[in-house]
């Protein structure tokens, strides 16, 4: 499933919402139109629908929590894969010590719209046939997973890519210039990994 990068007028009606301190449209905006894809990427580098899902209601509370302080030092929709991958790595943390996944309280029309996206994309996942290609990408490490799914199929610059794998960290242009170029040569290498694990079934073709 292919999806791409919104030009940066897309994200007017969502800055103008923000700007009016429309918290509850604003994260409505978000999970309309940007809630399948973010489920979709974390069960696939989180390799657990279990994880993924609660990864995703841990995702739609931290959006909600941090829309009033987004800066738009980036796109929204980068800024939501960023938070979609640690609500991720949280989620791991916090079932491996028995703690609960928090759920969105505030906003309990926010939460709803979030189940349906989640029930209608695991839906579409489970019965999702997969190509060749697909089933190989799951042989890679979920970090090479990853930068695969957002510069291929989200079609994310390589700056955003950057930010989208820097967690937590703030990173300075430079900086993220730097992890970018890094980035395009492990790319390089992921596509050749994945070349080696498909000349196997092309010459059994």
């Amino acid at each position: 499933m292919t999806e791409v990068e919104p030009a940066p007028d897309v994200e007017a009606e969502l800055r103008a919402l923000c700007d009016e301190q429309r918290w509850h449209d604003a994260a409505t905006w978000i999970v309309q139109r940007y809630g399948r894809e973010l489920l979709t990427y974390v069960v696939a580098i989180g390799r657990s629908e279990i994880d993924g899902a609660e990864a995703f209601a841990q995702f739609t509370e931290d959006l909600w929590r941090g829309l009033p302080r987004f800066r738009w030092q980036c796109a929204a929709r980068t800024w939501c894969y960023t938070l979609a991958r640690n609500a991720l790595f949280r989620v791991r943390r916090t079932t491996r010590r028995g703690a609960p996944v928090v759920a969105l309280s505030d906003a309990p029309e926010v939460g709803r719209l979030a189940e349906q996206v989640r029930s209608a994309t695991i839906t579409y996942l489970r019965t999702q046939v997969k190509d060749a290609v697909a089933e190989l990408r799951e042989q890679l490490a979920p970090d090479d997973q990853a930068i695969l799914i957002l510069r291929v199929d989200r079609r994310l610059s390589w700056l955003d890519v950057a930010r989208a794998l820097a967690g937590e960290d703030e990173l300075a242009d430079d900086e993220l210039v730097r992890r970018s170029a890094t980035l395009r040569k492990r790319f390089g290498r992921i596509k050749s990994d994945l070349k080696k694990l498909l000349e196997p079934r092309v010459r059994g073709a």
